[in-house]
Parts: C-alpha cells; sequence; structure tokens
C-alpha cells in the first residue's frame, strides 16, 4: 500500500481522524508548546469547527475559543479548566448568564 491508501483508509475511522487531528496540532506552531497535550487531544474537533483560521496556541485562538464558549464541547471545557486556560467560576458564571438570557426572551 502507498502511503496515500493509507491515510485515505485511516481518515475513515473517526478516532484515527481525531488522533490525526491532535497530531497536526501538535506541529502547527512552534507556540503549541503553551497548550497542552490534554487541552489539544480534548479540543481538537472544536479548533477545527470553530477556530482554525488562528494558530494553535496564539491570543486569537484563545479569543476564538472564548467567543465560542457556548458551543464547546464538555470534554474541551473540562480540559480547558484543568490546564487553567479558563476557571470553572468563570464557566459557571457565563452558563448563568446564558440561562438568564433565555429565561429573559422567553418570558417575553
Amino acid at each position: 500500500m502507498t502511503p496515500t491508501t493509507l491515510i485515505a483508509l485511516a481518515a475513515k475511522s473517526a478516532s484515527v481522524r481525531a488522533v490525526l487531528a491532535a497530531a497536526a496540532l501538535t506541529g502547527l506552531s512552534s507556540q503549541a508548546g503553551a497548550v497542552s497535550l490534554g487541552v489539544k487531544l480534548a479540543c481538537a474537533s472544536d479548533y477545527y469547527s470553530y477556530c482554525s483560521q488562528h494558530a494553535v496556541g496564539s491570543p486569537g485562538v484563545r479569543q476564538c475559543m472564548r467567543a465560542h464558549g457556548p458551543q464547546l464541547s464538555k470534554r474541551c471545557v473540562s480540559a480547558l479548566i484543568s490546564a487553567g486556560e479558563v476557571s470553572q467560576a468563570e464557566v459557571d458564571r457565563r452558563r448563568a448568564a446564558i440561562r438568564a438570557r433565555a429565561q429573559t426572551v422567553s418570558a417575553r
């Protein structure tokens, strides 16, 4: 098998795609060392869905991830909390604000 065939076969598996995405994240930027491997693995799909136009570990990707906070997967949010990228208090505050806005809209 050629390398291209192997890549095509591997890309069919969701778990393999996630690992490949994490591996790609690891090598994308010299700043990537600022982001833990756990965050890269947990947030790879969120990164590609919302913020791939920014370099990994850059201020732009951090701003983008914060802007998309409500859409981020629970796994990613947990990893970001564990890595100290965001506090549990901030996550709770944002969730409460979203609930309050939703209640205000539904009361109209």
